[in-house]
């Protein structure tokens, strides 16, 4: 996992898929999990909190739904802040 666009091809897979790739990394490239988490900004403290109250439950799983929440709070914040482009004067366009 190295760009955006390995987020995005994670983006399409369904919860469940998503939730084995994540349980695929936690067993085979710790590492390359600790990347995707950091990318995706998900929260090491409310990663940990989570984890730590649901010590029985498929960590994937539970991983999985802390992405997903994640970047449908990225989207909701783009859409509240984005501009109609009708309103950005000439000069101030790039």
């Amino acid at each position: 996992m190295k760009s955006s666009n390995d987020i995005i091809s994670l983006e399409k897979l369904s919860f469940d898929e998503l939730a084995a790739h994540i349980n695929e990394l936690i067993a085979k490239d710790f590492s390359k999990l600790v990347y995707l988490l950091y990318a995706v900004d998900v929260s090491e403290k409310k990663l940990k909190q989570i984890l730590a109250e649901h010590p029985n439950e498929d960590a994937g799983k539970l991983i999985a739904l802390m992405i997903v929440e994640r970047q449908e709070q990225k989207r909701k914040s783009r859409e509240q802040f984005k501009l109609p482009e009708q309103d950005i004067p000439e000069e101030d366009k790039w």
